[in-house]
């Protein structure tokens, strides 16, 4: 049964100072203490998996049909979209095709090969993951959720630069005032949304110019007819989307493949080798023979390279989503084996709707062109613009190559702006307006959940208004556990105070449990849960941290609730074991044991040992009475039997309270706009915000939690 409990306190989000960390915020960080020992000792468990050469000869083969497809259909319609009047003067072609040329190697081959390649979060690209580089690097995220915990992290890898180097000045300008965070945050939004345009472009340049090569065999065909073919195939490329990257890139690699050959035939003659009889035998064969052969491949080299652009659309919002700065929307993960690979339904349905729209409503390759080399340069200058932060922060090259590298791009890329800035009136206006439209949403998602974080940090309970409650926390601790989610990894959340105020019971056993994404690609299975007690041991309170990187997706909750427990044992039984040594004997044991008892409490598939089903069977070798945790006497027992026995006894508590049922306790915070704010504020905040929450995903449905072990306490706060 779903329960629903609405409060209305109006709290105005206020800045902490120092003046008010008195006694009672001395004995909050007494009990309640960051995870810095539970994070070290993680540190070392991970180890990185390998992959065979014959792997990675596979997906170079499967990045075909993936990746390099979109370059490679540009001949497709560059040329159309060069000369859309016509051809006057054949000098015209070859000067055209030395601008292309040129372009192709100091943009994609120097800029990106050589330099953007190599700025990857562990093989992760765009904009968001140079955005987490940045991160890891700087104080410059919004929300600020990380602690210095996770930073032990494996995947968490930065470098380390000098006080007084340039790098270090460039931190310190990044991080002195909250707009310079907010401007570096809105160009990454943009640079996202301009290649969420160009993912609805792509399609529909590629496929309409691919189709309309069957004028030059009927000239006579009616327009319309081009189009109806060019959306057909649009539906046909992203109702294919639901299969997979993995199987959809083994069926386009060999198209972009045999497309990559035929359009080879032109090398030769740019390498002034004695090849040209091949291209005398096509100049020589019938206009029917090879026109059919090349028309097909060409449509399909097109359809493949949407598949570009499409794939990363999906990636891209999923790194925004893990990052605070897109909608809850489904994320579906098509391979087992891969963690990149996903598909995401609603992104690919809008995508499909807006790309049909483009294409039967422009009916002109020509407006589409344009309109696709606006966002893709202004995607181009948003990169340059973050690799100069990257070269400094991250690379820490000096100076003077990041002013040669910033000085070469822009005067490229600028020259190429110039020109699509007197095309906005014919098309080039339409990427802007796309990208406009997804700033909105992302900007005000991210504001409301910037102030939702906020709201939930500086309304936190104080521990030690807990601890005066007593071990019942003034309430019936009824059997089960009580899982609370909440934002924060420190601190009581408000909503656990509106529950224990409103309600007459508690759970014998109370799990806050925070779920936050890092700025990494991913967090190890072995490294993603913290688990530290809270408060006195007769309370039964435990935190407990999930860490996601931005590839990460939650597993169904039966999965992620078996973890968890999985974890809180393991976390009594080292618990226990330590407190029967003594502190000479503490790290040494746990640098022993961490990895050893992770690997006896857990068989190969991953599943608890019996050791958990039958809690008298401990790894000491001794079987004791069970007792109550709350009551049990040690007095004269030996250290062994002591940490032996405490085990036993809370390892047989916490089962039966998990057999008596589990509880996930939600915050369903609402956020309103003030009496007092601007318009346009209210626009934001009541209307636009209000809308995104309500179409958006529930973080139930993304936990899969069930219905009847869900408890929703609502509030609403006004910023």
């Amino acid at each position: 049964m779903e329960l629903s409990m609405e409060m209305t306190p109006r709290v105005e989000v206020e800045e902490d100072s120092d003046n008010n960390k008195g006694s009672m915020w001395d004995l909050d960080q007494k009990l309640d203490q960051p995870m810095d020992e539970e994070a070290g000792r993680l540190r070392n468990i991970y180890r990185e998996k390998k992959f065979s050469a014959l792997l990675l000869l596979r997906l170079a083969f499967q990045s075909l049909g993936v990746v390099y497809g979109d370059l490679g259909t540009s001949p497709l319609y560059v040329f159309y979209n060069t000369f859309p009047r016509g051809i006057n003067d054949s000098e015209d072609v070859i000067g055209a095709l030395s601008l292309i040329i040129y372009s192709l190697t100091l943009i994609p081959l120097l800029k990106y090969v050589f330099i953007v390649c190599k700025a990857n979060d562990n093989g992760q690209g765009g904009t968001f993951a140079l955005y987490s580089l940045l991160c890891r690097h700087a104080k410059v995220r919004t929300i600020p959720n990380q602690h210095r915990t996770d930073e032990e992290l494996t995947t968490y890898s930065r470098s380390t630069f000098h006080e007084q180097s340039f790098a270090a000045k460039t931190k310190r300008w990044l991080e002195r005032y909250a707009f310079r965070r907010s401007a570096l945050l809105i160009l990454v939004l943009v640079g996202t949304c301009m290649l969420i345009g160009d993912g609805i472009l792509t399609p529909a340049i590629s496929v309409l110019s691919a189709s309309g090569g069957i004028k030059v065999n009927q000239p006579k065909l009616s327009n319309d007819v081009v189009i109806v073919v060019a959306v057909v195939i649009l539906v046909g490329l992203f109702s294919m989307q639901h299969y997979g990257t993995d199987k959809v890139s083994w069926l386009f690699a060999p198209i972009v493949l045999l497309w990559f050959l035929l359009i080879g035939v032109g090398f030769p003659s740019l390498v002034s080798l004695p090849l040209h009889f091949l291209q005398l035998l096509l100049r020589n064969s019938p206009s029917d023979r090879i026109y059919w052969p090349v028309f097909i491949v060409a449509t399909a080299a097109a359809v493949v390279a949407s598949q570009a652009t499409i794939s990363a659309t999906f990636s891209i919002i999923k790194q925004a989503l893990a990052l605070g700065c897109f909608p809850r929307v489904k994320v579906v993960h098509t391979s087992k084996k891969f963690l990149g690979q996903i598909y995401i339904p609603d992104i690919n349905w809008i995508l499909m709707i807006l790309c049909i729209c483009v294409t039967a409503g422009f009916k002109n390759q020509s407006q589409i062109g344009n309109a696709y080399g606006t966002a893709v340069v202004i995607v181009m200058l948003v990169t340059t613009l973050l690799m100069i932060l990257i070269m400094l922060l991250v690379w820490r090259c000096h100076w003077i190559l990041v002013l040669l590298f910033t000085g070469l791009s822009l005067v490229v890329e600028c020259t190429y702006f110039s020109a699509v800035l007197f095309k906005i009136d014919q098309g080039g206006w339409v990427p802007l307006v796309i990208a406009a439209a997804f700033l909105v949403i992302m900007y005000v998602w991210h504001y409301g959940t910037l102030k939702r974080y906020e709201f939930e940090m500086h309304s936190k309970v104080s521990m030690a208004w807990i601890v005066g409650l007593g071990p019942s926390l003034g309430l019936v601790r009824v059997p089960g556990i009580g899982l609370v989610y909440t934002e924060l990894a420190r601190g009581v959340p408000r909503i656990f105070s509106h529950f224990i105020t409103n309600l007459p019971a508690i759970h014998s056993v109370v799990v806050f449990v925070c779920v936050k994404y890092l700025p990494v690609y991913t967090v190890p299975e072995e490294e993603r849960f913290l688990v530290k007690r809270i408060g006195p041991k007769n309370f039964h309170m435990f935190r407990c941290v999930a860490r996601y990187g931005y590839k990460d997706l939650h597993k169904k909750d039966e999965d992620f609730e078996k973890k968890l427990f999985d974890n809180l044992f393991l976390f009594v039984r080292l618990e226990t074991m330590m407190e029967g040594c003594s502190d000479s004997d503490e790290y040494s044991l746990y640098g022993q044991q961490t990895e050893r008892s992770r690997e006896g409490l857990m068989n190969d598939n991953g599943n608890t040992t019996s050791s958990f089903a039958d809690p008298t069977i401990s790894s000491i070798d001794s079987i004791v009475q069970i007792k109550s945790p709350v009551h049990a006497n040690f007095t004269g027992m030996s250290s062994g039997q002591t940490s032996s026995q405490a085990w036993v006894d809370q390892t047989e508590f916490l089962i039966k309270c998990r057999d008596a049922g589990v509880v996930h306790i939600m915050g369903n915070t609402v956020v309103r706009a003030s009496r007092d704010s601007r318009f346009y504020k209210k626009i934001a905040v009541d209307y636009i915000y209000a809308f995104l929450r309500k179409i958006c995903r529930e973080n139930s449905v993304i936990f899969n939690v069930p219905h009847e072990s869900l408890l929703n306490v609502g509030q609403i706060f006004y910023v």
